[in-house]
């Protein structure tokens, strides 16, 4: 999905494009993408892989954010979609407790809006965002996982952590418990930014610096079918979803 120039302020206008894949082991895709360009809004939900109904999850985050209207002040939106995401919390723990069996149905998930010259950005896992600015990559969000609480800790360095045997355990989900928040921040942009929200079936397979080398050149719809045929050539254990937003 693709989307055109669009205003974001006096100055700033954004390009933007969004693709999601089953990739090339799981039968189906969990990940969930949303891209709704003309509020400045794109979501990536992924939901937990071997949980029972993962796909439900990521799913009812997307339709949640579907319908949802830009607030007469940003901080209604936020609080629009807070409220939004709180009410999914709730409705997905409360699914699992009446199940028969004892079952997790979560997903992970990062936003991003864009709001004047500024970017909000809310997230709950290793669902991350990034930056690229002046050809240099960052990672916008932090993951909530249990490796990332070793980084943290002294424990294990960055390099270790790409290989330890707890790479997939996320420390928080939507749906995982009742006691739920996003995480948020907000940056100022510039013209000639360059986001990229992903699932981790991407990160999985492409490094940082990888990351940043091939978020340097293309367009938006270029670099996510490269994102997604690189991930696919290197096996694609996971599904794969990225949506990248260029500043302009």
């Amino acid at each position: 999905m693709s989307a055109p120039n669009l205003s974001l302020g006096n100055s700033l206008s954004w390009s933007s494009h969004a693709i999601t894949n089953v990739g090339k082991v799981r039968k189906h895709n969990e990940d969930s993408v949303l891209a709704r360009p003309e509020i400045g809004l794109w979501v990536v939900a992924d939901g937990m892989g071997g949980h029972a109904k993962g796909d439900v999850a990521s799913q009812m985050i997307v339709e949640s954010m579907k319908n949802i209207h830009e607030g007469t002040t940003l901080a209604k939106f936020i609080d629009d979609i807070e409220n939004r995401i709180d009410i999914v919390n709730k409705n997905l723990v409360d699914i699992a407790r009446e199940s028969k069996k004892r079952i997790t149905i979560g997903s992970t998930v990062v936003m991003m809006h864009t709001y004047d010259k500024y970017c909000i950005y809310l997230w709950a896992g290793d669902s991350r965002l990034y930056r690229l600015r002046d050809n240099k990559l960052s990672q916008v969000t932090t993951d909530h996982s249990q490796v990332e609480q070793y980084i943290e800790q002294g424990l294990i360095s960055r390099e270790e952590a790409e290989v330890h045997p707890h790479g997939n355990m996320i420390t928080r989900a939507v749906g995982a418990t009742e006691d739920f928040y996003l995480d948020m921040d907000v940056q100022e942009m510039k013209k000639g930014d360059r986001y990229m929200l992903c699932s981790d079936g991407l990160t999985k397979h492409i490094k940082d610096s990888e990351i940043e080398n091939f978020m340097r050149n293309g367009n938006t719809e270029d670099r996510c079918k490269y994102f997604i045929d690189v991930t696919l050539e290197r096996g694609a254990g996971d599904n794969v979803t990225c949506i990248v937003v260029d500043i302009e």
